[in-house]
């Protein structure tokens, strides 16, 4: 089956980015949609992608209800197969649970040269309520070079929890104060919008991928 692609960003972009999407939403969910915009006004090619199991509910073939992380590394890989060769550097990443299988594929490729990088939008640490069920132990010896970008207050893993997490050094973080797991602060409380944390996300990811790429 061929990976289907949404495009945003200019087609002769340095560098390139392909997305997947969390657990419950779809490749065009308004969240994935306002990160893939945010990220192609700062001149990034996104190219975002949806598992099969997503796919199989805009068909009618009922909800189904997304498999283990580990079920559909072969389909990330496949994605990266689909979309062929870029213009310049090509990093992986995506939308929490889409951003750890990402990170779960991310060596491999790496090490064959195939990828410059990882990024990840709220990585999913462990499920809401249960801190003890971690989702690190790749993450401790991660060869390819990570964004995660993370909300202060994000349930799947806050600053003061990861802050005692032992991550690789590959591994590079952004904060955005009071965000939640979609990256969004209360505006009342932190002073900030929506678009400014997704503004600051595309920033820090471009000054990144010119580090790493």
């Amino acid at each position: 089956m061929t990976t289907n692609f949404l495009f945003d960003g200019p087609e002769d972009a340095r560098f390139t980015l392909l997305l997947a999407h969390g657990a419950g939403a779809p490749m065009d969910s308004a969240s994935m949609t306002a990160a893939a915009k945010a990220l192609a006004d700062q001149g990034i090619r996104v190219a975002r992608f949806e598992f099969g199991y997503m796919t199989a509910r805009r068909t009618g073939d009922g909800r189904k209800p997304p498999p283990k992380a580990e079920k559909v590394m072969p389909e990330f890989v496949a994605a990266v197969d689909d979309l062929g060769p870029t213009d310049g550097p090509l990093f992986i990443g995506g939308k929490s649970m889409g951003g750890r299988v990402a990170s779960m594929v991310a060596d491999e490729l790496f090490a064959a040269g195939r990828i410059a990088g990882l990024v990840c939008l709220g990585y999913p640490f462990h499920p809401p309520g249960k801190p003890e069920q971690l989702r690190t132990a790749h993450l401790e010896g991660l060869k390819a070079p990570a964004l995660i970008c993370q909300g202060t207050r994000d349930e799947f893993g806050t600053r003061e929890e990861v802050s005692g997490y032992a991550l690789s050094p590959a591994i590079a973080l952004l904060w955005l104060e009071d965000g939640d797991h979609d990256l969004k602060p209360r505006k009342t409380v932190s002073g900030f919008s929506a678009a400014d944390h997704l503004r600051t996300m595309a920033d820090a990811t471009r000054r990144w991928m010119e580090e790493a790429g």
